[in-house]
């Protein structure tokens, strides 16, 4: 195997710049990177990150999601279009601005259709308790999505890092196995990540990219009933663009794939989780460890993963009950429409525009709240569980890509300096002074900032400062 080395300043390889990889899918030529193997594909399958998008204007990149949290824009918010609901407003604001035409020129050349402002006053207080409702039960459940990915992000770190650095690995043969057996106990959590991504978007079995080759070697219900499963379909052009406007009669059923197996899907996160608790046991049975403390850790880990497992489908599956929307979507709706027979009196031909724009902003925010109630899907406003994963993937990679460090190598290098930045000694100068002299330079350090801390009581001018603004203000 060739391979071409970094190396320190004392010598010691850092990091292999170029490996040989031995698989069955095509390898991009040159050195192996993190952006370019990543474009391997396995069986086929794409990648399984967001599709890159080219230039500014590329309709996907506004309009298909989740949002790429990576880019950057530099326009107004008031003129932005990417994550904003105005495609799926387009519609309703035709069907308003139809509708206020008609009441304003009925009103103009046959005979007035005027209501009370009062009305007026009184829908309006009812329509925004209502929208002021859906929108924030909508963004409860979207922080509540965000808090328990947070969650899983945190013990798929901690469960990483256990069986990584606690997990010894045994000498000669046995050792290189548990070696593997680690990488492939820390893929498995990655695997977890992207399962339950999966789950949430109800998208069933296991053929996608980021999720077969992780594990198709597991005895799972979704890898039996996988070639039962119906295919995704390609819709046309006419469903595509109703879709896209937000039509509800054009809107598939999510749960269409999952209805339509032939054979029991059974809950492939939680089976994935099975498999993790045995290696936590078997890693204890076989010595490798043997400290109760992190092996209770590691199986506290797995319970962890578990609940955040279950907080997660318990956002997906508990939504605003269908009472509340139904009578939200109406009362909103029967406001708008009538408004153009208590805003013509007062504003003639201005009503027009005037209903329009007030339909944009009572339905539009009614919109937001039915884009976010749902924080895990493909809307532009969506979670990007996608880039949860690859960050957690990232992370598992970065623990994994050196041996446990030892603490005599870090802490006791010429580099340490213990006691900066009171003194730039090194560790091995504190070495050749009493214990003594260390702890009086703990004290010189403390006294050396005592002050009172700025948050409770910031700092004030000096005496000199305030008798020089004090006359300032006399000659003033």
């Amino acid at each position: 195997m060739a391979s071409t080395h970094t190396q320190t300043t004392d010598g010691k390889t850092l990091r292999p710049s170029e490996l040989e990889v031995n698989h069955n899918a095509v390898v991009p030529e040159g050195p192996m990177s993190p952006k370019s193997w990543k474009k391997v594909q396995v069986n086929g399958a794409p990648a399984p990150h967001r599709r890159a998008t080219g230039g500014s204007l590329d309709m996907d990149d506004y309009f298909v999601g989740p949002r790429d949290m990576s880019r950057h824009s530099k326009w107004p918010f008031f003129m932005r279009m990417h994550g904003s609901v105005l495609p799926k407003m387009i519609l309703p604001l035709l069907i308003v601005g139809g509708w206020s035409t008609l009441i304003t020129c009925i009103s103009e050349f046959k005979f007035e259709l005027v209501v009370s402002n009062m009305l007026l006053t009184v829908l309006g207080f009812v329509v925004g308790l209502a929208i002021s409702f859906r929108t924030s039960s909508a963004y409860e459940r979207y922080t509540e999505g965000r808090k328990y990915w947070s969650q899983l992000t945190l013990v798929g770190q901690n469960l990483a890092r256990t069986i990584w650095i606690h997990a010894s690995e045994r000498d000669g043969e046995p050792g290189k196995e548990d070696l593997l057996a680690k990488v492939s106990a820390l893929s498995l959590i990655v695997a977890f990540a992207s399962a339950v991504k999966h789950k949430l978007r109800y998208e069933p079995g296991i053929d996608y990219g980021d999720l077969r080759q992780r594990i198709e070697h597991l005895d799972t219900f979704a890898k039996a009933a996988d070639e039962d499963i119906p295919k995704i379909r390609n819709y046309g052009k006419f469903k595509s663009i109703g879709e896209f406007l937000g039509v509800s009669f054009a809107e598939s059923n999510p749960r269409k794939r999952i209805k339509g197996s032939k054979k029991p899907l059974g809950n492939l996160p939680l089976e994935i989780l099975n498999h993790l608790a045995v290696y936590v046991q078997e890693i204890n049975a076989n010595g490798t460890l043997t400290n109760g403390l992190y092996h209770n850790q590691a199986i506290t880990s797995v319970v962890q993963l578990n609940d955040a497992l279950i907080g997660l489908e318990r956002v997906l599956q508990t939504p605003l009950p269908i009472a509340y929307s139904i009578a939200i979507s109406q009362i909103t709706w029967v406001y708008v429409m009538l408004l153009p027979f208590q805003l013509w009196d007062d504003l003639r031909w201005v009503t027009i525009p005037g209903c329009i724009f007030a339909a944009y902003i009572i339905l539009g925010i009614a919109a937001i709240g039915r884009e976010i109630e749902n924080p895990f899907g493909n809307d532009v406003n969506d979670l990007p569980l996608e880039a949860y994963c690859e960050e957690l993937e990232t992370d598992i990679n970065t623990i994994t890509s050196q041996p446990p460090p030892n603490p005599k190598e870090f802490m006791k290098t010429h580099l340490s300096m213990p006691l900066w930045p009171l003194s730039q000694t090194g560790f091995d100068g504190w070495m050749h002074r009493s214990k003594q002299d260390i702890r009086d330079a703990l004290m010189t350090k403390t006294k050396a900032d005592m002050v009172v801390r700025r948050s409770i009581n910031p700092p004030r001018p000096s005496e000199s400062e305030e008798k020089h603004h004090g006359v300032l203000q006399q000659d003033a």
